[in-house]
């Protein structure tokens, strides 16, 4: 029994520092932006709120993709979300965004399907066939944009960079816990 319970202690040491270091990572690299530039910015959806206005969460997220097109660091803005259950689609609401704040139509790519990360990642890929961009940068919170960015890479871009906004509520603590497993099953 002693020694079942000495290997277990190990085990859940092995898992608690891996847990740590890994979710430094992610914090770390989500939080770090390389100023590179990049064909697109592909942005992920969040919440459309009920009166049709944009949560505080999504709002920072295409401000952050404002700031990389106005620096010229971008050339188009894909903005991707799903039908959200407030009946509006993100997609959708984010161009109205955009564009209300001083970034020509032309510039924007809508896709109402990115559902969820990976379906995001799919649906880019087939936009990526049609205007043949060739470097992306992920735009969302600092605790998703390393899985995002694995997942862009695990379909072979090659050249895949990452902003976020400096914006911290108290639900990132679960977002992060959320991440360590989601990284390693998606």
């Amino acid at each position: 029994m002693k020694k079942l319970f000495k290997n277990f202690k190990l085990i859940l040491i092995f898992v608690i520092s891996w847990f740590v270091i890994h979710t430094t990572y992610i914090v770390i690299d989500g939080s770090s932006d390389n100023g590179e530039k990049a064909d697109v910015a592909v942005i992920l959806g969040n919440k459309v709120n009920e009166d049709g206005t944009l949560s505080t969460r999504l709002e920072k997220r295409l401000e952050t993709g404002i700031e990389l097109y106005k620096s010229q660091r971008i050339k188009k803005i894909l903005v991707s979300g799903g039908f959200g259950k407030e009946g509006f689609s993100e997609g959708d609401k984010m161009k109205e965004f955009l564009v209300k704040n001083s970034i020509p139509d032309s510039v924007v790519l809508i896709d109402n399907y990115g559902n969820n990360t990976r379906s995001t990642v799919e649906n880019t890929l087939k936009f990526r066939e049609k205007y043949k961009f060739k470097s992306i940068i992920v735009v969302s919170q600092y605790f998703h944009v390393t899985r995002t960015k694995k997942l862009f890479e695990d379909r072979g871009v090659e050249n895949v960079s990452s902003a976020s906004p400096r914006y911290f509520e108290w639900r990132d603590l679960y977002s992060i816990v959320r991440e360590f497993p989601a990284y390693y099953t998606q």
